[in-house]
């Protein structure tokens, strides 16, 4: 499913981004990576949650995908939403709750991200349907929960 800045412009985000970020279930690793290979993405960086890929074409540009798995693929994948695409194609996106936690999950391995991340996160937080319990949980156990209360009163 989609991710990243094309998951947020499917909830009506005007963010740019300059890649494809994508939530793919860890099972699909070893089919997945051959085919991206075969079609010219060569990775850069291939690691335990992650593949990074960019292709030699600057029109296929960069791929950026987080492999989950188990019950974490499983909630992600249940709870995902169909929204629709800019042609009217429909696009599998992670609920606002979801693309909230891999947010704060991205914050918290690399602190840096908060300027870029916290607009997002501010949209996100405002979306019908966010339950505010769960996700505040989520920056509590990021040990984050001074940005979700400065978010909050934004």
């Amino acid at each position: 499913m989609l991710a990243g800045g094309f998951a947020m412009a499917a909830w009506g985000s005007t963010r740019t981004t300059v890649d494809l970020d994508l939530a793919v279930d860890e099972e699909a690793r070893p089919r997945l990576l051959p085919l991206l290979a075969a079609a010219g993405f060569e990775a850069f960086f291939d690691g335990e949650g992650f593949t990074n890929l960019q292709h030699p074409d600057e029109e296929m540009g960069r791929l950026d995908i987080m492999w989950v798995e188990g019950s974490t693929s499983e909630r992600l994948f249940r709870a995902a939403i169909q929204r629709p695409g800019p042609d009217g194609t429909s696009l599998l996106v992670p609920s606002p709750g979801h693309l909230i936690a891999m947010k704060v999950r991205a914050i918290q391995s690399r602190p840096s991200r908060a300027l870029r991340d916290a607009p997002d996160l501010h949209f996100l937080l405002r979306l019908p349907g966010v339950e505010e319990n769960e996700v505040r949980g989520y920056f509590a156990r990021a040990g984050l929960l001074e940005l979700h209360d400065r978010l909050r009163r934004e």
